[in-house]
């Protein structure tokens, strides 16, 4: 027998970010809370309380975690099944990691919607002493919803900050007014994407890697030039080879090898680690390498490159 899937709605963001109050207002709204039971799980408790009596119904169940050992699937899976809920609300803890969440979640669990709050006025702050905890509650949400704005805050700083980290989220502003409004910033790409040949600038590998792995069907059939690093690896399929380079998105502890599945050249050819100008077109298809479909480089041309001043790829 399957077990039906548990929708879990999970609220992100820091100490007095909003989170308390939008759940709160979010159970209070029969649209939403319609009958369903319910487990409302609170990683961390704030200034501002829950108030039970105002929810539309009795069908909420609070419990709190104190600590990250009780993220385990076998405790998770007894609140829900203590309280029979049909659906999870977790608000959680801004100083755990998300991937403590993901990887403990029962297999029944699948995450519906995923938001970050974050308070504009401190936002920067955050983001220039703890970068890798912003990053990680950035990364996956659907949704950044930053309050308490007003017109001293910097958009344009909090919008590069979130692109450098997702482009795929939706950003929305909170007066103090209670209006709430969508980033407009205009999202234009730092290279021509309808170019003949689009002409990557070292400076711009991130984002332009960021954009092919979130947007790849719209690069189908288009021609890139552009710097990076050969990884050659004898369980790759024949005549092909990795091409990418270091990417840091938040601290030198993250940095990684963003790489790319090349076909269509002998990789006897090539030195593993060795810096090229590739010049090919790129396919979008499924590929065991990736176990998904994803972009594919069809070599047109190899150079010998060399490595640009600042070797590891950022958004800045």
């Amino acid at each position: 027998m399957m077990m039906e899937d548990i929708p879990v709605y999970l609220f992100t963001g820091f100490l007095d970010a909003g989170k308390t109050k939008f759940i709160q207002e979010t159970l209070e709204d029969e649209r939403f809370n319609n009958g369903e039971n319910t487990l409302l799980l609170i990683c961390e408790e704030g200034e501002e309380e829950y108030d039970p009596s105002t929810f539309s119904g009795p069908n909420v169940f609070i419990e709190l975690i104190d600590d990250q050992s009780e993220l385990t699937p076998s405790n998770l899976e007894r609140l829900q099944r203590k309280h029979a809920a049909e659906r999870v609300v977790i608000e959680y803890n801004g100083m755990w990691m998300l991937d403590d969440l993901y990887q403990n979640m029962p297999d029944s669990w699948m995450v519906y919607q995923e938001f970050m709050f974050a308070d504009s006025q401190t936002f920067l702050m955050y983001d220039a002493n703890m970068r890798g905890l912003v990053v990680d509650k950035l990364k996956s949400c659907e949704m950044v919803v930053l309050n308490r704005a007003d017109e001293n805050v910097d958009k344009l700083q909090i919008h590069k900050i979130i692109r450098a980290v997702t482009r795929r989220a939706n950003i929305a502003y909170e007066e103090i007014t209670g209006e709430v409004y969508y980033d407009d910033t205009p999202e234009e790409l730092p290279f021509d994407i309808e170019a003949p040949v689009i002409e990557i600038k070292p400076e711009d590998f991130a984002i332009w890697y960021q954009d092919i792995s979130e947007e790849p069907d719209k690069y189908k059939n288009k021609t890139v030039k552009i710097g990076g690093r050969t990884m050659l690896r004898e369980k790759l399929p024949a005549g092909s080879f990795i091409f990418g380079r270091q990417l840091m998105t938040c601290c030198v502890d993250d940095i990684t090898f963003a790489g790319m599945l090349c076909t269509g050249f002998d990789p006897k050819k090539l030195e593993d680690n060795q810096w090229i100008e590739l010049t090919a077109k790129i396919s979008i298809k499924h590929n065991k390498v990736y176990n998904k479909k994803g972009p594919v480089l069809g070599v047109l041309s190899v150079e010998a490159g060399t490595p640009p001043e600042q070797e590891v790829a950022t958004f800045y």
